[in-house]
């Protein structure tokens, strides 16, 4: 758990008379005081540093919910005790609390953040290229405790003599047309993220892509899928006593509201096997056909030398292999799973395919009438 920066010398803020009775009694000898103090000191500087390790910023965190956290590491204390410390550690480090009921506390927007002891530069690449490419799939939750991390990453980049200011100078390029992402309520998002990491249920107000109005529904967040700029909720909802796999794209979400019962994943659900299934509409017509609906196929692909010279650099599979025929043209094999997704990266080829197997392969990229998605 990151936490703000902190100086273990001021944690043993305060002792709580609970834990003194358990002090071993004082003798004669000094030297058992003496121990018996550094016992009881380390003791609640170990509990005080967990207390604070389970604050966040931007995020209220209950009394009652550091209490359990601290009952499951070991620590043999009192919901008393917990208050106490946050409230006497509440004086010395830059944590606040709400007026709630519950009360609520967090690290204030302005405590510094602790480097441990420093981010080198490999790590502030590292965390920038996060920030720059998955900030939409990461949940608000984990989200919370890296923005401070991204804060760091971005000032060691720039004050860097070395990178001379790499966030200028590095980016990642879409390999399809670029779109604009659709306008995502950041409400709902952050409570289906929400859901979804703590897996319960919730209910949505969502319009579905052939209708006008909204409709209302209690799903049960499963998964989360980008695909190109659209990001989708894998769920099922609780009205369908065949619990069918269904995927909500997140911008048509108008409001999403946290329930308290848990939500439920089909039994033996994966979601590798969801997918290679054609589960996020990849699959395609004519590949139904063919054994295991095209997975793991062995295909040949006959380009022009020009098209098919970047496959010679990025492979289609481990197992790919590439021949140079005597009429100059290159002939690839691999084996691929046949999917809709296949069908559209060939047509980019245009002329330069001029021949695939197996045939109800070459027949989908030539007919694009029974695409379908």
């Amino acid at each position: 758990m990151t936490v703000p920066l902190t100086d273990a010398n001021s944690l043993h803020v305060q002792t709580d008379p609970n834990e003194q009775a358990n002090t071993p009694a004082a003798t004669d000898s000094s030297a058992s005081e003496s121990a018996s103090d550094d016992r009881h000191g380390a003791a609640t500087t170990a509990r005080q540093w967990q207390v604070l390790s389970q604050l966040q910023r931007n995020r209220w965190v209950g009394t009652t919910h550091v209490f359990e956290q601290l009952i499951m590491a070991g620590f043999d204390i009192s919901l008393r005790t917990v208050q106490r410390d946050l409230n006497a550690l509440a004086k010395r480090f830059p944590i606040e609390k709400n007026n709630a009921n519950p009360q609520g506390w967090r690290w204030c927007d302005d405590a510094p953040l602790q480097s441990l002891p420093h981010m080198n530069l490999s790590q502030a690449v590292a965390f920038n290229m996060v920030e720059a490419n998955l900030t939409q799939l990461l949940p608000p939750v984990i989200l919370d405790e890296l923005f401070p991390w991204f804060d760091l990453a971005r000032r060691q980049l720039k004050n860097s003599k070395v990178t001379h200011s790499w966030i200028d100078r590095v980016r990642i390029e879409p390999a399809t047309q670029p779109l604009i992402a659709p306008h995502i309520d950041l409400d709902s998002k952050d409570n289906i993220y929400h859901a979804l990491f703590y897996q319960l249920q919730i209910k949505a107000c969502y319009t579905r892509s052939n209708k006008s109005q909204a409709s209302e529904y209690t799903l049960n967040p499963i998964a989360i899928i980008q695909r190109g700029v659209i990001i989708y909720l894998v769920a099922t909802r609780t009205d369908d006593p065949e619990a069918i796999i269904r995927t909500f794209a997140l911008h048509r979400f108008a409001s999403v509201e946290i329930l308290e019962s848990a939500a439920q994943t089909p039994e033996n659900f994966q979601l590798d096997t969801y997918l290679d299934a054609g589960g996020m509409g990849f699959s395609h017509p004519l590949f139904s056909k063919l054994p295991s609906h095209g997975k793991n196929t062995p295909i040949e692909l006959q380009f022009t030398k020009q098209a098919g010279k970047s496959l010679t650099e990025s492979k289609l599979s481990d197992d790919q292999t590439v021949t140079l025929n005597d009429d100059d043209t290159l002939t690839i094999q691999a084996t691929v799973n046949l999917t809709s997704q296949l069908v559209w990266w060939l047509r980019g080829f245009g002329n330069g395919l001029l021949k695939a197997t197996p045939e109800l392969l070459y027949q989908a990229v030539l007919d694009k009438s029974i695409d379908h998605e």
